[in-house]
């Protein structure tokens, strides 16, 4: 049974090119699928993911016009196995589950559609649920990318690059023969947003066309000795061409910051995180305008090896903000750089946590540690609204005077001070009025 109805919304969705839509994140999905001339469509309810496939089944009318076949599967195995339509014709498909447990069902599936690859673009939206509202086991989709060699997306929670990415995803899968996974966070599903929609596309082919027109391709079947081949070209074929093509069409982003000495690479889903906790520290604003340049992955496997020497070039430490164990895209970084003898720092789960979900207030933490460690000063220096963590004072706390005294020093040249007071010992109003009375 569904969640809840979609049945008003999905009329937006016949929207045409050039129009302005405002919706939620997983309405923006299926909007892009359409505009993507995608023949097929299914998956298995579960949370963050389940508002896509209600939309989808409230949308099998819109779906049934352009000849594009829907199915709620039994399992999320089943639905892996449906993207096999996807080997022998160029047939867009896509499929969509929660994760981990969800693509570990379909990993068998998953695995062989890997090994053999894809003609046709082949696109799994996976619903990332990690972090502390999370229903399953603490894991991440990225193990599972990086072990069948699939490329996986995590794009900047905006609809407007989401819709792109998900349009790129197919354009990828057929420009390297792989199936791509887009990793969507559950704000990412939810967040609200615009975009500008382009036409909805019927499919290049239908799934009935390629019923009564069969082709059959044997290398593509995951035998021997096939499958010692697909390994061998996975690796020398398909990798590079997956790169060329996520260079070429800038599908990673970089921001400008004005102190070029160091930077920092975030996860795409994380980003709005990253620049509100930039904001919490007093180097950013609400706008994504910081002090710090920021290579943003919205691809985060494969890695592009010459972006990141780009980006590191004549910068003395950058910080990765990489959720969750292991710590994958850190390692691989820093296998990077020590092999091109890019002596550039690397900070990340010395500065961040190990486990658990990547709020603001965790990444302003982890940020405020990797400036103290990598540019001492630079937070006191640059910071119009000083963040104060009265953790680091804690001793101070249980005086009066010893606080009045730690407001006058800190609060010298600054236009604003944002005071916490954890202390109950010390009444606020006495506090202020203290600190007052000092200037």
């Amino acid at each position: 049974m569904a969640e809840r109805s979609f049945r008003k919304e999905v009329e937006l969705l016949r929207a045409g090119a050039g129009t302005e839509l405002h919706m939620e994140g997983i309405l923006a999905v299926t909007k892009a699928l359409l505009q993507s001339g995608v023949a097929y469509v299914g998956g298995y309810q579960g949370a963050p993911i389940s508002h896509l496939m209600d939309v989808l089944n409230d949308a099998q009318e819109l779906l049934a016009e352009f000849g594009i076949h829907f199915e709620s599967n039994a399992s999320e195995a089943n639905a892996a196995a449906m993207l096999a339509a996807s080997v022998n014709y160029p047939l867009r498909g896509a499929v969509t589950w929660k994760s981990t447990v969800g693509t570990n069902v379909a990993s068998d599936a998953l695995a062989n559609l890997a090994s053999g690859g894809v003609t046709g673009g082949a696109l799994i939206v996976v619903g990332e649920d990690y972090g502390e509202g999370s229903s399953i086991m603490q894991e991440r989709t990225h193990a599972f990318a990086m072990k069948s060699q699939m490329w996986l997306l995590d794009p900047r929670p905006d609809l407007q690059l989401v819709t792109e990415m998900v349009e790129k995803g197919f354009e990828l899968s057929e420009a390297s023969n792989t199936p791509v996974m887009l990793e969507l966070r559950i704000r990412a599903c939810h967040v609200h947003g615009r975009f500008i929609a382009r036409d909805n596309r019927a499919p290049a082919m239908t799934v009935r066309e390629a019923m009564e027109n069969p082709v059959r391709d044997t290398s593509r079947i995951v035998l021997p000795p096939a499958n010692f081949l697909h390994e061998k070209e996975k690796i020398e074929r398909r990798w590079p061409q997956a790169v060329r093509f996520i260079r070429e069409h800038r599908l990673n982003e970089f921001y400008e910051g004005e102190d070029d000495r160091l930077g920092i690479v975030v996860q795409g889903g994380l980003y709005n995180n990253l620049v509100r906790a930039l904001r919490l520290l007093g180097l950013g604003d609400d706008f994504g305008q910081t002090r710090l340049p920021i290579y943003c992955l919205n691809v985060t496997y494969p890695l592009i090896d010459e972006e990141l020497l780009d980006f590191c070039t004549g910068k003395q430490a950058i910080l990765v903000v990489e959720e969750g164990q292991p710590d994958f895209i850190e390692q691989s970084f820093s296998k990077t750089l020590r092999r091109a003898d890019v002596q550039t720092r690397i900070y990340g789960k010395d500065c961040l946590p190990l486990f658990g979900e990547f709020t603001a207030n965790v990444i302003r933490d982890g940020v405020d540690c990797f400036l103290r460690a990598a540019a001492p000063g630079l937070l006191e220096r640059e910071a119009g609204v000083r963040f104060v963590d009265p953790r680091a004072d804690a001793a101070q706390a249980a005086e009066p005077g010893a606080y009045v005294q730690f407001c006058h020093g800190a609060c010298h040249g600054f236009d604003l001070v944002v005071l916490v007071v954890l202390s109950s010992r010390t009444p606020t109003r006495r506090l202020l009025s203290l600190s007052a009375s000092r200037g």
